[in-house]
């Protein structure tokens, strides 16, 4: 039997980040809690980046998303920075779709440049640290001579 809480995390798998709509909040690890009181429940997301622009986007969606599983409580849907988010919050499957999509899912340390999501070769370079996102940065495969964008390591 399902409870309210599973239909909740089962629900909030369907909400996709704005930016990167193949990957949902769950598989980039933006959730932090969820908690369920007499008549609330309360959802904390962990965004990516302080000032990322998608917030309230990503708050509307949760809220639609949550509202049609859960008529009878009242939804919250709040971002919490403490403790931030990190990249090694994405799971196995966030890596996977991540790629899928073409940008290289973080490394284990900045000094490690990311592997080509379309050749997967590690020979690459940076090109610009500051992508069209700031978790993103912008690099070029000198294996297929394509440039590809690569989630930054926080």
């Amino acid at each position: 039997m399902d409870t309210l809480q599973d239909r909740i995390f089962q629900a909030l798998a369907d909400v996709k980040d704005p930016e990167i709509p193949d990957v949902s909040l769950i598989e980039m690890g933006m959730v932090h809690r969820v908690l369920v009181n007499d008549h609330d429940v309360t959802v904390q997301l962990m965004p990516t980046f302080v000032g990322c622009p998608a917030l309230e986007l990503i708050k509307k969606q949760t809220m639609d998303r949550l509202q049609q599983i859960d008529k009878k409580n009242r939804i919250h849907v709040e971002f919490v920075f403490d403790p931030p988010w990190t990249s090694d919050r994405i799971t196995p499957d966030g890596h996977q779709k991540l790629k899928q999509f073409g940008i290289a899912p973080p490394q284990k340390s900045l000094q490690q440049l990311p592997s080509c999501p379309y050749c997967n070769q590690e020979d690459g370079e940076i090109l610009n640290l500051f992508g069209p996102t700031a978790c993103r940065a912008i690099y070029y495969c000198r294996g297929c001579k394509q440039p590809f964008e690569g989630m930054k390591v926080v």
